[in-house]
């Protein structure tokens, strides 16, 4: 558990986005901390994925805003999270066909490249050093989450479960804060969810994690705190202790009548 007081890597605060009349989100405010794991989860069609788009600058909300007080900066655009150490993985993997594994890895530390691409492209000393510097680090990264045996393979001939910790490793070099992750269960079958939920409890030891999810089961054992959505509201919030025996979450997210 984190402590209390402990400072604060987002701050979701009274977010409301609508599209004509529908509102998506209306009034959701959480927040997460250094070192913890929240997870964000709810029915379909709860707003979960909104949320997620909203904190990863897709979506700007009507109203409201999404700090990141580690930086003192709010409302950040997609293409500004990395370099303000926040990292993220969509719930399809998307990694590059063509390069291999650690490649990919690699193209992770991109907004962190000093050399340029013309001096890569020259071979000049200051772009090989540093590369040879990220292929170590990629390699690392790798071993982290048990996977450096794939390190020269492509990504079409791993297991789904290996790419989908290819995408984290990626995601890890940019050295992150705060780590996002969107449906990190989807597509895995029992054993690969119980690998990926200790990947993502040793991750939380050194990275706040928000993790959008559905999969009650696969979250609940590995979240610090919980955060309900249910028809773009926030209905509870809590350890999973709390939620487990919330009734308006019984009854909004498990079918279970009040």
């Amino acid at each position: 558990m984190t402590s209390p007081g402990a400072p604060l890597t987002l701050s979701v605060q009274h977010v409301s986005v609508h599209f004509g009349g529908l509102y998506a989100l209306t009034d959701v405010s959480f927040d997460v901390s250094a070192n913890e794991i929240v997870g964000l989860i709810g029915p379909n069609g709860a707003g979960k994925t909104t949320a997620f788009n909203v904190v990863c600058g897709f979506q700007r909300p009507q109203t409201g805003s999404v700090r990141f007080p580690h930086i003192d900066r709010e409302n950040l655009r997609p293409h500004q999270l990395a370099r303000a150490g926040v990292a993220r993985t969509l719930q399809g993997v998307g990694l590059f066909d063509r390069l291999s594994v650690l490649e990919n890895v690699m193209a992770g530390a991109q907004s962190r490249r000093t050399g340029g691409l013309a001096s890569s492209l020259l071979g000049l000393p200051r772009s090989s050093r540093h590369e040879r510097e990220l292929r170590a680090e990629a390699l690392a990264t790798l071993d982290r989450l048990g996977i450096a045996a794939y390190a020269a393979s492509l990504p079409g001939s791993i297991p789904y479960g290996i790419a989908k910790k290819v995408a984290v490793a990626r995601a890890l070099m940019v050295r992150p804060s705060l780590l996002l992750l969107d449906e990190p269960a989807s597509g895995l079958d029992e054993s690969e969810l119980e690998e990926f939920a200790r990947v993502i409890v040793e991750l939380g030891t050194t990275t706040s994690v928000l993790l959008v999810e559905h999969n009650m089961d696969f979250v609940m054992p590995l979240v610090h705190r919980l955060v309900v959505l249910n028809f773009g509201e926030v209905i509870a919030a809590g350890t999973p202790r709390d939620i487990s025996h919330d009734e308006t979450v019984l009854a909004a997210y498990l079918g279970v009548d009040e």
